[in-house]
């Protein structure tokens, strides 16, 4: 567990580090108009589901483990 959180760590900081080089007409565009604000709700609600759905997967998957009689 502690690995996959510095691995998410390391990934995030490393995109940030490479999205602040980056000059994007687009993006300039969305922050003008206040739009990025809506990209930025839908992306995180995206993230958030399916963070939610693996959690609820990795449950039923112990309690799954936990029904099979173990061969031994």
């Amino acid at each position: 567990m502690k690995f996959s959180i510095t691995l998410l760590i390391l990934l995030v900081s490393s995109f940030a580090g490479m999205a602040q080089q980056a000059d994007i007409e687009m993006a300039d565009q969305f922050r003008a108009d206040g739009k990025i604000y809506v990209v930025i709700a839908v992306v995180l609600l995206i993230l958030v589901g399916l963070f939610i759905y693996l959690f609820n997967l990795g449950n039923k998957i112990t309690r799954l483990e936990k029904e099979i009689p173990k061969k031994a």
